[in-house]
């Protein structure tokens, strides 16, 4: 299944939205690019939740550039009007350029003064007819400003991004010390890596891919039983996973299987 569709818990609701690749020369500081776009009837709110990924978020708007940082919980955002944003999933190497602690800005965002950002951004963004046009202007002046802005990532950022790669990708990673022990360094290593550059505890992140892929499944196959995804996804049993889900989604995963299943 597509890990780009984790994150999206109502994806039916959403308004007309792309995901794009980075260019190579920011590979190694951006998962994707992620762009919204909505134009909402008068009167209307359309509320978007989402299980975001362990990371941090630089977002440019219409009105400026915002810094996201990891969340705990699923957020959401209330769409009005007309707008767009154009987002860049960071990678971890790139985190310490915008912050040197990105766990103060867990469930939380910082407004940055970055005109040189935001100017060919919105350029792009307004300045086409096209929207696959729009997208890919928005996607290299962002990427422009970030490769001459952001130095080379080090061994340790490079590090930083494997593990979080291989936190995201191998299921068979349920612990730290699984962490530890592909990348050949202490669980203490780990812990600091993921302090510096996420700003979630590894833990964290493992339970995060888990109950992101938990509602995926259930979206794709409503059918699922909960008792046998418990056991696949590597909860001790279907109690952990109902626990996880109203924890950090607040509400059971037979509630989101009712909720998100088109009618």
């Amino acid at each position: 299944m597509d890990p780009a569709q984790r994150g999206i818990l109502y994806p039916s609701r959403l308004p007309t939205f792309a995901r794009l690749p980075p260019p190579e020369q920011v590979a190694s500081l951006v998962r994707w690019f992620w762009i919204p776009e909505w134009r909402i009837a008068p009167g209307r709110t359309s509320r978007q939740q989402i299980l975001s990924f362990p990371a941090c978020n630089l977002v440019v708007g219409p009105d400026g550039v915002e810094l996201a940082g990891p969340t705990t919980r699923v957020s959401y955002r209330d769409l009005t009007g007309t707008g767009w944003a154009v987002g860049a999933l960071l990678r971890p190497a790139a985190v310490p350029h915008f912050t040197p602690e990105p766990a103060v800005l867990r469930d939380a965002f910082r407004r940055l003064d970055l005109p040189d950002l935001r100017s060919p951004v919105v350029d792009a963004m307004t300045g086409a007819v096209d929207a696959p046009q729009r997208h890919a202007g928005a996607v290299a002046a962002f990427a422009d400003w970030l490769s001459a802005t952001v130095g080379p990532p080090g061994p340790e950022a490079l590090l930083a991004n494997t593990l979080a790669e291989l936190v995201d990708t191998d299921h068979t990673v349920l612990r730290v010390e699984d962490v530890a022990a592909r990348l050949h360094v202490s669980a203490r290593t780990v812990q600091r890596l993921a302090r510096r550059h996420v700003g979630l505890p590894p833990s964290m992140m493992i339970r995060r891919r888990r109950l992101q892929e938990a509602a995926q499944l259930l979206r794709a196959d409503p059918a699922t039983d909960l008792a046998g995804l418990a056991v696949q996804l590597g909860y001790a049993d279907q109690a952990h996973l109902a626990n996880e889900f109203r924890t950090v989604l607040g509400y059971t995963p037979s509630a989101y299987r009712r909720e998100s299943t088109p009618s």
